[in-house]
């Protein structure tokens, strides 16, 4: 496995062009991009390249101050607005070669939850179309009550029900430990559940979002159980430093020093 470093969690207080370089110097191979909507997609597809990463994942866009301001995907009535934000998110992993994209659900307080489904499946079936085509894997990522209330799926049992009504190789589960310790939830049982459903894996320090703490919570088993349950791929470092990114890498040296990540 591999550490890639969240652009905007790690470098968020650099301006937009800078974070490339700093995440290269910290020895990060990979990047994830939360929104890389500011600049054309060939933009980002440049900065990556100069600086020798891989973009590994990247959101479908977001509007702060409307309906979607967590997304469309479950969000009853904006069909139109999903698919033009889907589009958004296509062409930055046309031109970036990001295989992963993170489609929103949405806030759905105020709607009703049948509704939020249905739009969900209507809005997830179409895409799936688009991602075949285009060589994609979609991801559905639960997000902790307590940091994002109203979303539409909290828990992975609630994103696997989704996952496992269509039984797509293109459509996987955003594994988040990070929403999974804020839920109050074991890691190792919820491993287990989602064994061969994990499609990117995420991690954080509970409950502030600093560094991960590997001898909390079962961080370090969980990780050290990933490639057993089917997943050998990126970890996403999706944290706030409490200093700077690179002096608080020293988090990961357990996994290095066995080997569990390159």
């Amino acid at each position: 496995m591999q550490l890639n470093a969240n652009l905007e969690w790690l470098y968020g207080h650099l301006p937009l062009d800078q974070r490339f370089a700093a995440a290269a110097a910290d020895g990060f191979a990979g990047a994830e991009m939360l929104q890389p909507y500011e600049q054309p997609p060939a933009w980002y597809a440049d900065a990556l390249k100069a600086h020798g990463l891989t973009a590994v994942l990247h959101n479908t866009p977001i509007r702060p101050d409307s309906p979607g301001r967590l997304g469309w995907a479950a969000i009853p009535g904006g069909q139109a607005e999903f698919r033009e934000c889907f589009d958004r998110a296509r062409a930055v992993a046309e031109a970036t070669g990001s295989r992963r994209i993170h489609v929103m659900a949405g806030d759905c307080r105020g709607h009703d939850e049948r509704a939020c489904r249905q739009a969900l499946d209507q809005n997830l079936a179409w895409a799936l179309r688009h991602a075949e085509s285009d060589d994609l894997v979609l991801m559905l990522e639960p997000l902790n009550r307590a940091d994002m209330p109203g979303y539409f799926y909290w828990l992975p049992e609630q994103a696997l029900d989704v996952i496992r009504a269509f039984d797509s190789p293109r459509l996987r589960l955003q594994f988040d430990l990070y929403h999974c310790v804020k839920e109050g939830l074991d890691l190792a049982q919820e491993l287990e559940r989602c064994r061969g459903f994990i499609g990117h894996v995420q991690l954080a320090g509970a409950p502030d979002r600093h560094e991960p703490d590997l001898s909390r919570d079962g961080l370090f088993a969980t990780v050290a159980a990933l490639p057993a349950a089917g997943y050998d791929s990126w970890l996403g470092c999706e944290y706030k430093p409490r200093s700077t990114a690179a002096e608080g890498l020293i988090w990961a040296d357990p996994l290095r020093q066995q080997g569990m990540i390159r």
